[in-house]
């Protein structure tokens, strides 16, 4: 029998199809079709790093997801309870590449006029045993998967499950022609804010930060908080600012040995934070941001994942 999973990660599995560094991925080639999407992400960093983990969501009848089951079921994730869509078909985004590796998603591929699996997202039913809901904003952006989020975020309260998200705001699928430097709309903040009203843990990235709070200080985001949740403010490759049991405290990027994409590095920066969490906040910090780091050196979000002794040795060089 299988034992229970310390984290539950809920949202979308999808294809990120990183265009040739500053090109255009719709009509340039070559293009780097790569699995992603934030809660596969943290769900595939965390089964490498140890963690025992679930993975909750929705993909297509397609190649797209039959690569992910093989994925998921290399990497040791349970993916029991995926959800098959026979209808629509697993996403691919669009990925923007800069020649220094930074990014940005600026739209879809493979839509036949339904929309896309993950935004179909049924119900889900949590198993008890987990220690944390790991979920994202991205499902609240459709109806049936909102849905199903909140019923989940009810769940995870019912078992005594902590809630952490990562906001991972991204304008383009709330809205397909979103500029995708834009923050959140009325609705969204309104879709948004509950969850953060809920959650144990927060992770924002500091623009996220400031459209939501007005402030990138996390020790006054816990402050205006009713559940005084710990709270991790990243931005890019700047120190992170956290504030985790009461402490507040500054963490320096680290620097990768070479940096090919950075796609996916917030999410194995959670990743990390999570599997560490028994350490001290200073300790897990410096684990999650060597994940982080490592992950940039190579293409796409989950393949570049360290294992538990890659962090540790690399941490071993760093001074």
């Amino acid at each position: 029998m299988r034992s229970p999973s310390a984290v539950v990660c809920i949202g979308e599995a999808l294809i990120d199809r990183l265009g040739p560094p500053g090109g255009d991925p719709s009509v340039d080639e070559p293009v780097d079709d790569r699995l992603g999407g934030a809660p596969a992400n943290v769900a595939c960093g965390l089964a490498r790093l140890g963690t025992a983990v679930t993975f909750l969501g929705r993909l297509g009848e397609d190649a797209i997801g039959e690569r992910f089951s093989v994925l998921f079921q290399k990497r040791g994730v349970d993916c029991s309870a995926l959800q098959w869509d026979q209808q629509r078909p697993s996403r691919i985004v669009l990925v923007r590449r800069r020649s220094d590796g930074e990014r940005q998603f600026q739209g879809f591929a493979g839509d036949h006029g339904l929309g896309f699996a993950d935004q179909a997202l049924g119900p889900v039913e949590l198993t008890r045993g987990a220690r944390w809901l790991l979920v994202g904003s991205l499902p609240l952006a459709s109806s049936p998967s909102a849905e199903s989020l909140q019923d989940a975020v009810a769940q995870a309260r019912a078992h005594g499950m902590a809630l952490a998200i990562d906001v991972n705001w991204r304008p383009t699928f709330w809205n397909s022609s979103a500029d995708p430097a834009s923050g959140p709309n009325h609705r969204a903040i309104e879709l948004i804010r509950p969850l953060l009203e809920q959650a144990a843990l927060i992770k924002l990235a500091r623009e996220e930060a400031l459209w939501f709070f007005s402030t990138e200080d996390p020790a006054a985001i816990r402050a205006v908080l009713p559940q005084n949740p710990d709270v991790v403010v990243t931005d890019g490759a700047a120190p992170v600012h956290w504030c985790v049991d009461g402490q507040a405290g500054i963490q320096p990027a680290l620097q990768p040995p070479q940096v090919i994409d950075t796609t996916g590095a917030g999410d194995a920066f959670t990743a990390g934070l999570l599997h560490r969490w028994r350490s001290t906040p200073v300790e897990r910090m410096r684990f999650a941001a060597a994940c982080g780091a490592l992950v940039c050196g190579g293409a796409g979000g989950i393949d570049p994942q360290p294992t538990e002794a890659q962090v540790e040795r690399f941490l071993g060089g760093v001074s």
